[in-house]
């Protein structure tokens, strides 16, 4: 197969002639896609001229105009509006800074953001894009971009930030417009950003930036934060929101959004930028006036309790909070109850925040401690009965007799009490409320920024070693806390394989070998995550091994072997569990088919 492989490739003239083909192929497929974006910007082009040449346009006097920048504020955002499309150009949250911890941040801004408004007549499609509105009733915190037909006849979008809040108010009423537009009732809405990179980590911020949305009467969903996704969604959405890390931009819809497909590209590293976000939908529209299109803007930071307290008198609930990943139902429940309330305790007192953390490993691990307690006496118990189990194997040293090995093992483990698994119950219990710390610590935005040791940034790495060229899986950077954890891992695994049974150890030497390598692929796989992660990862570690080094120094394993005989079962008056009764009567089928075989052997 391989000879023939070989003898029956192609030679190098045809390799030559296929590539021309699917050169030319190539060149074709591009001059056509450049004939239709060229036919399709004329067309464009051709409608615009004959809508600034027919004075009975609806909004001609509107095409033409001088681009004005409109800012509104609180205490806590600055946003900025553009008269042209009558849209938001950049929104500034002012109590965040960037990586300079000197300059506010900037969600967005100029070419970064583009929205545009559909709304039809008989002659066709009216884009809010092309044309000049007008800002009026300006104050402080709102103002009304109003797009004018005539003196009587307009469309305002309404503006107003409330006041101590990131969110904003977005209001299109019509007046005087029936008969001028289509009463179609909805208006189609087009909106798209570029997604800024804002924290120093581009690959962990660009795993926690994902296009998310919820369903009407559903739970919250996302596309795919690690390639590029897009969806047409099934039914009506509340609200769209284009994520960062710690900050999102939010477009809801008191009436709905409908038709929605949503998109999201994946930028280069390097780029400033994370994802390229894009929304079309559409939501209800009274071209007559009689009621208004409600909806809402949130420009501002993913944090939980702002965002929970949004839902504050609502009866129908956002659910923006859910903005903030606290990973799976059971662990995100603990999260939201236990973790978060505690944190904000301890934050209140003023604290480092690596203070904060620690101290909340240490609260984790007094709570998950009986669970502890209960996993290692079971090992403990284990370890003491060993040498009963070792006369066991040696009694029965033949592959035939596994079988009555493994039953007269379990009838020794219920002589005494012990079960084999007793400790994986409690590590079972205890593990939920360990993840949740885990799932809690890279969504925290009280972390952004804030120093602890030798790490500058608590949500991000903290890279004590820079290197000039980038190292597969590890990056161009070494975290002095990600180090630490892997060192404090592979010190924890040796302590935990020298308490077991060398034999055991030497018949699997491959086992042993791959204990100590899953720390060091920790390092890998951990590297470019917040150091605020590492170091609770690391002091969880370093608690446990010194739990495990403190329980093995306090435990009088001579005595607890006394404790066991002393309490140990009478053999004869003890019944046969389920698990056991099933090994004898495995037992006594293998041993029937032993005695057919024999006979057969005899014959």
């Amino acid at each position: 197969m391989v000879g023939f492989s070989y003898l029956s490739r192609p030679s190098e003239e045809q390799l030559a002639a296929q590539r021309r083909y699917y050169d030319s192929i190539a060149v074709v497929q591009k001059e056509q896609e450049a004939l239709r974006l060229k036919t399709e910007a004329a067309l464009a082009h051709a409608q615009k001229e004959a809508a600034e040449k027919d004075s009975s346009a609806l909004f001609f006097d509107a095409l033409k105009g001088t681009e004005e920048k409109i800012c509104i504020q609180n205490n806590l955002a600055e946003i900025t509006l553009s008269t042209k499309g009558g849209r938001v150009t950049s929104a500034l949250l002012k109590d965040y800074m960037l990586q300079d911890k000197k300059t506010p941040v900037t969600l967005f801004g100029g070419e970064d953001v583009a929205m545009n408004f559909n709304f039809y007549n008989q002659k066709g499609a009216i884009q809010t894009k092309d044309y000049f509105f007008e800002a009026v009733n300006r104050t402080d915190s709102s103002v009304t971009m109003r797009l004018a037909a005539d003196a009587n006849s307009y469309i305002d979008f309404v503006y107003s930030l409330q006041p101590d809040s990131y969110l904003m108010n977005f209001e299109i009423k019509a007046t005087n417009m029936a008969g001028k537009l289509a009463n179609t009732g909805y208006v189609d809405i087009d909106w798209s950003q570029r997604a800024r990179q804002l924290e120093k980590g581009f690959t962990y911020e660009n795993r926690l930036a994902a296009l998310t949305y919820k369903l009407t009467d559903d739970d919250v969903d996302n596309l795919s934060p690690a390639s590029n996704d897009e969806k047409e969604l099934e039914g009506k959405a509340d609200w769209i929101a284009f994520k960062n890390q710690f900050f999102s931009a939010v477009f809801i819809a008191d009436q709905d959004f409908s038709k929605v497909k949503v998109s999201s590209q994946m930028e280069k590293q390097g780029s400033g930028y994370i994802k390229d976000y894009a929304a079309e939908m559409n939501t209800f529209f009274d071209p007559t006036g009689k009621e208004a299109t409600l909806m809402h803007f949130y420009f501002g930071p993913n944090h939980y309790k702002t965002l929970k307290a949004l839902d504050s008198g609502r009866e129908e609930k956002w659910k923006l909070n859910r903005l903030v990943y606290l990973g799976w139902p059971l662990v995100r429940w603990i999260n939201q109850i236990i973790t978060i309330n505690v944190f904000d305790w301890l934050s209140g007192w003023g604290m480092p925040m690596g203070i904060v953390l620690l101290l909340l490993t240490i609260m984790v691990k007094v709570l998950v401690y009986p669970a502890t307690w209960k996993t290692y006496m079971s090992s403990a118990k284990m370890r003491v009965l060993k040498p009963k189990v070792d006369d066991i194997a040696k009694k029965y040293p033949k592959p035939e007799d596994a079988m009555k090995k493994q039953q007269e093992m379990m009838t020794l483990y219920s002589q005494y009490g012990v079960s084999p698994m007793g400790g994986c119950l409690p590590m079972l219990l205890q593990f939920p409320i360990l993840i949740a710390l885990f799932m809690f610590v890279p969504s925290a935005i009280e972390l952004r920024q804030q120093s602890f040791l030798w790490a500058d940034d608590l949500s991000t790495y903290d890279a004590f070693v820079t290197f000039p060229f980038h190292i597969p899986f590890l990056g161009d950077h070494l975290s002095l806390f990600c180090l630490l954890m892997t060192i404090t891992n592979i010190l924890n695994t040796k302590y935990t394989m020298s308490m077991q049974d060398n034999a055991a150890q030497q018949q699997i030497p491959a086992m042993k070998w791959m204990m100590y390598l899953m720390p060091v692929m920790f390092l890998f796989v951990l590297n470019d995550y917040p150091s605020g992660l590492n170091y609770y990862y690391f002091v969880s570690t370093l608690i446990s091994v010194g739990t495990m080094i403190l329980l093995r120094k306090t435990t009088n394993e001579a005595k607890l072997l006394a404790i066991l005989e002393a309490n140990k079962k009478d053999l004869k008056q003890m019944k046969k569990t389920g698990f056991a009764a099933r090994l004898e009567a495995m037992q006594k089928q293998q041993e029937e088919l032993m005695k057919q075989r024999q006979q057969q052997q005899r014959k």
